[in-house]
């Protein structure tokens, strides 16, 4: 028998498909939930943060279904798309959506899928049938959607769009299956979401009992030619379900009913890394020396409290350890639950704490709505407290964590700590080029959302640059030019935006998106004619294409040109940006149909487009409000982002000037 090379445990990181045969002690939830995901509308899988929903998913359930009868799409993530910048995909597109619809469709160009919403998305697949001719369930699953409901600020309604339409396809798709894993703290909120959610069928996920703990412990070392010996297994498993701490009276033990799957998993590859070469069978003193429980967590515990020190804390290992021990440990040796501040949490920067939920060291519990924060579980009291004597810093950075840490910050509006993850990722990565562009594109997208445009520039121009020299990458290559194009056309360099778009378009002729933007950058210049026949060579060519048809129905609006505009505009779907519907508005005033335009149009406030403030200027003139109008117009004007000269008359006329 060959010894199987690689961790069969993985370490502290979820099981994907491809580890399925590693994956134990989950039969049974994994056929129930299959099950349930089959039965019903709309499933949900909570649980706390750890327990292994995702490795469920990944490794236990989506091996059971069978393709031949069922239509299983790939499991969707709410995570940053990566490889396209956010630029590049301009606006009218929720972001939540488009990622999920990335995930499930991962070989088609995510360009070619902004705008689309869920239901247009699923009903233009075609209708799947089984051996016997029957229509095929359409099964789909979106892992963490508690992210749809603790979005920061302007987020929130991202995340109830996203709602929104998944209620609509389920309404429209008879065949459809959801299922959603959810941190059970936000079980609550998602009640109240609507009724497909409040008739979801709720199934929780716990941690290992003592004999699912023994299967996971033995099964991954079927076919690497290593066994346990007698007791052995056992003993590792009891160790698991053993809390030591130490109290001024001395040494006491909890006995636990449950063992945490990510304490088995690092305890396990701990063992399996420390094993000596050539040795078959673990013995029991083997398990007691080379997998000690209380090292193996303490050593994790160091190794993660080291990381997000480097990363979020100035390099601050033992200062950062210090702070945690006194503030989330009681002199008798327990968790002491800590509330949670707006900025700090016991004295420690926000960024630090999220750092350290992220690393499962910390816990939030009803976060983000006040709540506490505490210790994620008993044995990390002994770990944190024993914790210490090694160091870890010059251990490789894990890239793909980085980056995973850096995508789950952008999504939740943490900037600082975004950009500080994609920095590790971006020193550590070598000197592959197409994965340092990457990173540079995720930068340039941080720096964009943080509407820091020049340093989005010049990020997306370095990944440009980099692109360069890598054969077959023009599509990635003119998505970076075309995010730099849409940038410069928001900083109002339209002679460097058109430089930019025309060099996109010889990397990619015909792509539409690109040829949608430099029309946009034509209307922007004055013109009107060029902008025009362009999309309506776009969409000649490409038919209903949600972005060029928004592009040409607000450039029809500003024209006025209100029917026109109406048609094109009727066609997108939903107009989720202020953009969109202010052209709508417009087009909706300008054909005399003003109750309608009033409660479309979006709101002035907090508004800095100088293009949506002068729409809606219009849609107020056309009310009967002239102050209102002017004093829209005046602001429009003076927007840092300078009005297009067609569009600055206008401005002045109302605004008096």
């Amino acid at each position: 028998m060959v010894e199987q090379r690689g961790d069969p445990y993985v370490g502290p990181r979820p099981f994907g498909v491809q580890d399925r045969h590693r994956f134990h002690g989950r039969d049974r939830q994994a056929h129930e939930l299959a099950n349930h995901w089959q039965a019903n509308p709309v499933t949900i899988l909570c649980g706390p943060s750890g327990v292994g929903k995702t490795s469920l998913i990944h490794a236990g359930v989506l091996p059971l279904l069978d393709p031949d009868f069922i239509d299983v799409l790939p499991v969707g993530s709410l995570a940053h798309v990566a490889g396209v910048p956010a630029a590049a995909l301009g606006e009218g597109h929720n972001p939540h959506v488009l990622a999920v619809l990335a995930s499930w469709s991962p070989h088609e160009p995510p360009s070619g899928l902004a705008g689309l919403t869920i239901r247009a998305f699923l009903e233009r697949r075609p209708a799947g049938y089984n051996r016997y001719g029957d229509p095929q369930l359409t099964l789909v699953a979106v892992d963490q959607a508690e992210d749809l409901l603790t979005a920061p600020g302007g987020e929130h309604a991202a995340g109830d769009d996203f709602l929104h339409q998944l209620g609509d396809a389920l309404e429209t798709c008879p065949d459809l299956r959801v299922l959603l894993t959810l941190h059970e703290d936000q079980l609550p909120m998602l009640s109240h979401r609507g009724k497909p959610f409040k008739q979801a069928l709720e199934y929780r996920l716990t941690a290992l009992d003592a004999d699912a703990a023994l299967a996971a412990v033995d099964g991954p070392l079927l076919g690497t030619g290593r066994t346990f010996a007698a007791g052995a297994a056992r003993r590792l498993v009891d160790d698991l379900l053993t809390v030591r701490l130490d109290t001024p009276d001395g040494e006491e033990t909890q006995r636990l009913a449950l063992v945490e799957p990510l304490h088995l998993q690092v305890v396990c590859s701990a063992l399996w890394a420390a094993l000596p070469a050539g040795e078959r069978v673990i013995t029991v003193e083997q398990v007691s020396e080379l997998g000690d429980t209380g090292r193996a967590l303490a050593g994790f515990c160091d190794r993660m409290i080291e990381e997000a020190a480097h990363e979020v804390f100035h390099g601050e290992t033992d200062l950062l350890r210090t702070a945690l021990r006194g503030a989330f440990v009681t002199g008798r040796g327990r968790r002491r639950p800590v509330g949670l501040g707006a900025t700090e949490t016991a004295g420690l920067p926000n960024t630090v704490i999220r750092a350290l939920v992220d690393r499962h060291i910390l816990r939030l519990e009803e976060y983000p709505a006040g709540g506490q924060c505490l210790l994620s579980h008993d044995h990390l009291v002994r770990a944190l407290m024993r914790g210490g004597a090694g160091k870890h810093a010059d251990a490789p950075p894990d890239l793909a964590e980085h980056r995973r840490r850096a995508e789950l910050a952008l999504r939740e509006g943490d900037f600082q700590r975004a950009a500080t993850y994609a920095e590790v990722a971006l020193r550590h990565c070598g000197p592959n080029m197409r994965r340092r562009a990457e990173i540079e594109s995720l930068l340039g997208d941080i720096a964009y959302r943080d509407d820091r445009l020049a340093g989005a520039v010049e990020h997306h121009s370095r990944a440009a640059a980099l692109l360069q020299g890598v054969a077959g990458a023009d599509a990635e290559l003119a998505a970076q030019l075309l995010a730099i194009g849409r940038i410069r056309i928001r900083q109002g360099h339209l002679e460097l935006a058109l430089n930019e778009l025309e060099a996109a378009a010889r990397r990619r002729p015909g792509d539409p998106a690109v040829q949608t933007q430099l029309a946009l950058a034509l209307w922007a210049g004055g013109s009107a004619n060029g902008a025009l026949d362009l999309l309506d060579e776009v969409l000649g060519r490409e038919g209903d294409r949600g972005e060029a048809l928004r592009a040409r129905g607000e450039i029809l609006a500003d024209l006025g040109r209100s029917e026109a505009a109406l048609r094109d505009l009727g066609q997108v779907g939903p107009l989720s940006s202020p953009s969109a519907r202010a052209a709508y508005a417009l087009a909706l005033a300008l054909a005399g149909r003003i109750a309608e335009a009033m409660e479309c149009v979006p709101a002035a406030e907090g508004e800095t487009s100088a293009v949506v403030l002068l729409r809606i200027a219009r849609v107020h003139e056309a009310a009967g409000r002239t102050e209102e109008a002017a004093v829209l117009a005046r602001r429009a004007r003076e927007s840092r982002l300078p009005l297009p000269v067609h569009l600055a008359a206008e401005a002045g006329r109302l605004g008096g000037f």
